[in-house]
């Protein structure tokens, strides 16, 4: 399995394959925006990407708007920016999870692995194969999620995850730690804004392929649900 890292700062790059190996991981370098994609085009074994928000000629939101045109491959974001808002925007572009800079690499790996599971999972034998929620079809197998009139609504890993979970759930309020801690498979650890930010651009999405349909509520104060039709 392999992890593309893209960091204009050379020795993180080696600090960081120097870890994926120990994984058990095969490390792929890219030191600017524009080769990380070349890469990810030429290489289709590439299963997450490890990616600078601050690099030169292309930066790394411009290197996420590209990548989730067509392709929901985990991104894992670092920078050096700590500000709530960096964050947000990072996410919004349509990464999946953040890391500031300076980092632990144990916490980096960490999160890699929540990813990688995440985006692998097979979902168990008792759960449905296929859930109707409005005019959305969602296929726990195949991770896909298309509307009645065949439209495929493009979900990064983590968008699927609170999709089938609150789709699996129809009724039931998750407060955003629950989610957190079922989706991305960690502790909760400040993570309220990072689910409102992935929900948001989840419902987005929805709203976009189905012309308008509000399939995910908000619960003021306790959480988010779908509502059983």
């Amino acid at each position: 399995m392999k992890i593309l890292v893209v960091d204009d700062d050379k020795e993180i790059v080696e600090l960081l394959d120097i870890y994926i190996k120990n994984e058990g991981y095969e490390p792929v370098s890219a030191y600017n925006g524009k080769e990380a994609l070349s890469k990810l085009r030429t290489d289709p074994d590439i299963s997450l990407m490890i990616l600078d928000i601050m690099m030169p000629e292309m930066d790394g939101m411009q290197v996420v708007r590209e990548v989730r045109k067509d392709s929901s491959l985990p991104i894992l974001m670092l920078s050096a920016k700590t500000d709530d808002m960096d964050k947000i925007k990072g996410l919004l572009t349509g990464a999946d999870d953040y890391v500031a800079k300076p980092f632990n690499p144990l916490e980096v790996m960490a999160r890699v692995k929540s990813l990688l599971r995440r985006s692998e999972k097979d979902m168990t034998a008792d759960e449905p194969e296929i859930l109707d929620i409005g005019s959305l079809i969602i296929n726990s197998d195949s991770h896909e999620v298309r509307t009645l009139a065949g439209k495929d609504v493009q979900l990064t890993a983590l968008e699927f995850g609170i999709l089938y979970l609150l789709a699996s759930h129809p009724n039931r309020v998750f407060s955003a730690d629950e989610i957190f801690e079922r989706v991305w498979q960690q502790e909760s650890v400040i993570s309220a804004k990072t689910v409102m930010v992935h929900v948001s651009h989840l419902r987005d999405k929805i709203e976009e392929a189905t012309g308008g349909e509000k399939v995910i509520e908000t619960v003021w104060g306790v959480g988010y649900k779908v509502v059983a039709h």
